[in-house]
């Protein structure tokens, strides 16, 4: 491609974000991310009078960041900033749109550190008790709530992966589930004998009460693809609100009635309501924290090392791209075995 020097910066960023929008696939937080960084950089450059994508400098983007600190912004902003803009700078360098990269050698603090929350086995095993007892009323609420949770937590999956599944994905005699992970790739995902069985108690008893309750009031359950509330878009995109995102975007829009999970109103769970099942569960349970679906993500990937599993084993099922991502959780069991060790040694 030939370079573009004389193209503005705002129409540079613009081609960046459709680019990390529609040709990788990144889900639609991480262009928000994007856009959010890259507006303030535009503002930022024009102030001083840079206008072209050839003017931008490394010595402008250090005092962006700079500016940024001594505004107050937190390292984690800061961190985020930098890795935008470098990863603007590096496609534009790469796409032709300028001869050099001036961010590969920008570099920013680093984040503050925060550990992930792990929720401990044994309240696992009470929350898990909870649903069950719950679910043997045969409510369908409950034995939807039962089978979310017991699937976030046996297959590790992302709370945007949980939502985008289709009952045709779910494999029950081999004990596997069919994710569409970021980028749009699709793994299969094992899960275990109690999320089976809280599973095939939701799809017999659950779930057809719930389709059949919302059919018989106005109808909204069978419509075309998900709503903006919980929707997988008409061309595959994220919807404006919940559910399958562009976190793949490769499969194509389905009726609500081929989810997996259904919310209260008897459409496609979402994101959102995903959210809500699990908060309620996590709310009162001592530890510090978010207390969202990814909890039980968290959750999984220590427990699972814990007991033994090959950190690249763990890395598979979760679906991460780099193992340096995985090993955040072998962080978190050591931790946990310094505080076990601290509360339980007597010359600790």
């Amino acid at each position: 491609m030939t370079e573009r020097t004389g193209e503005r910066l705002a129409v540079a960023v613009d081609a960046f974000l459709a680019h990390a929008r529609h040709g990788r696939g990144l889900s639609e937080q991480t262009v928000r991310a994007y856009a959010n960084d890259l507006e303030q950089l535009v503002a930022f450059a024009t102030a001083r009078g840079v206008d072209r994508l050839s003017d931008l400098g490394l010595e402008l983007l250090r005092d962006w960041l700079w500016d940024a600190d001594h505004r107050g912004l937190a390292r984690s902003t800061i961190a985020r900033r930098s890795s935008s803009v470098r990863a603007f700078t590096r496609w534009a360098s790469e796409s032709g749109w300028i001869a050099s990269d001036p961010g590969v050698r920008l570099r920013a603090p680093k984040g503050a550190s925060h550990l992930p929350r792990v929720v401990s086995s044994d309240q696992v095993r009470t929350m898990l008790d909870g649903l069950a007892a719950r679910a043997a009323t045969d409510d369908p609420g409950a034995l939807r709530d039962l089978a979310v949770v017991e699937l976030l937590y046996a297959a590790g999956i992302r709370v945007s992966e949980l939502v985008g599944i289709d009952v045709r994905d779910l494999d029950r005699g081999r004990l596997t589930v069919r994710v569409l992970g970021k980028g749009g790739k699709e793994r299969v995902v094992p899960f275990g004998v109690p999320a089976r069985d809280a599973l095939e108690a939701w799809l017999d008893r659950g779930r057809p009460a719930l389709l059949a309750s919302a059919q018989a009031g106005d109808g909204h359950a069978t419509g075309g693809g998900r709503a903006a509330g919980g929707g997988r878009a008409a061309g595959g995109g994220r919807a404006a609100g919940d559910g399958r995102a562009a976190v793949g975007g490769a499969r194509n829009a389905a009726p609500a009635a081929d989810a997996l999970f259904l919310g209260d109103r008897g459409g496609r769970l979402g994101v959102r309501g995903a959210y809500r099942i699990v908060a309620r569960l996590l709310q009162d349970l001592p530890g510090e924290g978010p207390s969202g679906p990814h909890t039980f993500r968290h959750t999984a990937a220590t427990h699972l090392l814990d007991g033994g599993a090959d950190l690249r084993a763990v890395q598979e099922l979760l679906g991460h791209a780099s193992l340096g991502t995985t090993q955040i959780y072998t962080h978190v069991s050591s931790a946990r075995l310094r505080e076990v060790y601290r509360t339980a040694h007597p010359r600790a």
